[in-house]
């Protein structure tokens, strides 16, 4: 799969992206507003894991690569829920600290808008945004999803407990 955008290009994970996925990712802003699944420090071992998780696994997960000038800046992916909720899929992503505010990634969401609602028998998508995380709620508000609910407190960050903001565009 290789979707080209204006400003990026949407790709399966190739072993090449390693060097620039670990200097993208190795940031603690980043980090903070990700799960503590995503490694901080992140670094080549953890790229190649997450390339050959993606390469091996087996779908309905999608995972994409966000590409810009053939350098891999960030992610974005799809994890369809299961059971009653199976009319869901939740969507993440992040960008190198370098991309912010450059449309990258609200394109990129956009995209995976379409795509989700053509490719999936699904009613909802949502994404959840951490407390403070202000430039992915502008991304989600951008891109039609509305604010469905504030968790408070609900997760758990560096030892600090944080609300939690679950945005959701319905097809």
């Amino acid at each position: 799969m290789e979707i080209k955008l204006q400003r990026s290009t949407l790709t399966e994970w190739r072993e090449s992206y390693a060097n620039s996925l670990a200097k993208h990712a190795n940031n603690p802003k980043i980090a903070q507003f990700l799960r503590d699944s995503f490694p901080n420090p992140y670094t080549k071992e953890d790229a190649n894991a997450w390339i050959q998780f993606n390469q091996t696994k087996t779908k309905p997960i999608i995972n994409l690569a966000i590409v810009v000038e053939g350098t891999c800046v960030g992610a974005i992916g799809l994890l369809p829920k299961t059971d009653i909720h199976r009319c869901n899929i939740e969507m993440g992503y992040w960008i190198g600290e370098a991309y912010w505010g450059q449309g990258i990634v609200t394109e990129a969401v956009n995209y995976m808008i379409k795509y989700t609602f053509e490719q999936f028998d699904v009613a909802r998508i949502y994404a959840g945004a951490f407390e403070g995380n202000i430039g992915s709620q502008s991304v989600l508000k951008k891109a039609g999803f509305t604010l469905e609910s504030t968790i408070p407190k609900g997760i758990i960050k560096n030892g600090v407990l944080l609300d939690e903001h679950i945005y959701s565009i319905i097809k």
